[in-house]
């Protein structure tokens, strides 16, 4: 098994086996302020937020290749991601706009907002069966 983790002081992603060996970067350009990541072994998928001068919802292959940004529109703090692999589902919350969101994980398309709060500062989210758990800073 592998361990994915950002490096926000470098802007990098990086990835390593779980005794720490074989470390090496996969993402180290076009990062800015990577804040979490989720992967999806079975699909071949690493999935990032990311705040920066351009916050976004990135995502590419395991290697770092492919890199596409699926949500760059209506985020400001994009913390937490989540995937639901039953429903091929991308969940993520937003610090800045109190929201908790969902896109198709393949297209980046059919967006929707799943919660809506006012003065919360949802800092990860989690995803499981038929329930949303989200954490408030």
């Amino acid at each position: 098994g592998n361990i994915y983790w950002t490096d926000h002081g470098f802007n990098l992603i990086e990835v390593a086996r779980l005794n720490g060996s074989f470390r090496y970067v996969v993402i180290s350009q076009g990062l800015d302020q990577p804040k979490s990541i989720a992967v999806h072994p079975e699909k071949g998928y690493l999935f990032w937020t990311e705040w920066g001068q351009t916050p976004c919802i990135g995502r590419a292959h395991l290697d770092g290749s492919e890199k596409v940004v699926l949500v760059s529109l209506g985020t400001a703090w994009p913390n937490g991601i989540s995937i639901d692999y039953e429903e091929n589902k991308l969940y993520w919350c937003d610090a800045r706009t109190d929201k908790i969101e969902r896109i198709d994980l393949e297209s980046g398309g059919n967006r929707e907002i799943v919660l809506s709060g006012s003065n919360v500062d949802m800092f990860s989210v989690a995803v499981f069966g038929a329930y949303i758990y989200w954490s408030d800073r």
